[in-house]
């Protein structure tokens, strides 16, 4: 079982930048790909970025040139740096991750969520 726990939402001007962190815990095997989705009210959850082994980054058209991912040397945090903020961007922001199983399945396990509302 993996936990991922985010941290780093909030209130923030159109304009401004937010940084959310996550990390995981809970996993004795690597995991290959961490990243962001959002989920704004009465839509559906939607990709932001992810990164996999080889710091391969995939970003969304909405993010493109706008925020960044990044992760921690040991594959167990990752980060978002979202410049430039628009409200279109408030949303519930989880952090995600897919680990390989010993049985050559693959897994997918979500945190909990962070707000992130962009507003004057």
């Amino acid at each position: 079982q993996v936990q991922l726990v985010e941290s780093g939402g909030g209130l923030v001007q159109p304009g401004g930048s937010l940084r959310l962190s996550c990390v995981a815990s809970g996993t004795a095997f690597s995991i290959n790909t961490m990243g962001w989705y959002r989920q704004a009210p009465e839509k559906q959850r939607e990709l932001v970025a992810t990164i996999s082994r080889g710091d391969n980054a995939n970003y969304a058209d909405s993010a493109k040139g706008r925020f960044a991912i990044s992760r921690g040397g040991a594959w167990r945090t990752v980060y978002l740096q979202m410049n430039s903020l628009k409200p279109e961007d408030t949303a519930v922001y989880y952090c995600y991750a897919k680990v390989p199983l010993p049985n050559g399945s693959l897994a997918d396990y979500w945190g909990q969520g962070t707000q992130v509302t962009v507003s004057s």
